[in-house]
């Protein structure tokens, strides 16, 4: 396992975004996702599209959140002034020495974050 993978990834994929299908397909084996992703994704499905969602969230193993990635991600969230989701999503990657896999270079620049890599731009899928 290699990567986590942010929700936005998850929620391109679900919106018909080709270039998040292909990067799952790609990374399928090698990635996981947080309990904030699971959520997240969720989140935006009723009642009847969830089994849908929880289909391919079930293919991913599952971070959960301990207490060594709280105390990481506070201090993240000190740092970085990050919303506590964003700040558990690094701290799990960084626990797990997982790449984050996500387009919110607002809150994550790749050049800025060793540990983040943006596997995709609409249109192409980029190397990682």
């Amino acid at each position: 396992m290699n990567v986590l993978l942010d929700s936005v990834i998850l929620i391109d994929h679900f919106n018909g975004r080709a270039e998040a299908t292909e990067y799952l397909r790609v990374e399928r084996g090698n990635a996981a996702i947080s309990v904030i992703t699971r959520a997240e994704v969720l989140a935006g499905f009723d009642a009847a599209g969830a089994p849908r969602a929880k289909a391919l969230l079930d293919l991913f193993p599952v971070l959960a959140i301990t207490k060594e990635a709280a105390d990481l991600a506070a201090v993240l969230r000190r740092q970085h002034r990050w919303k506590l989701p964003d700040a558990f999503q690094a701290a799990l990657a960084q626990i797990h020495k997982l790449r984050l896999a996500t387009r919110n270079t607002r809150d994550f620049p790749a050049e800025k974050f060793a540990f983040v890599s943006v596997p995709y731009e609409y249109g192409k899928v980029t190397e990682v």
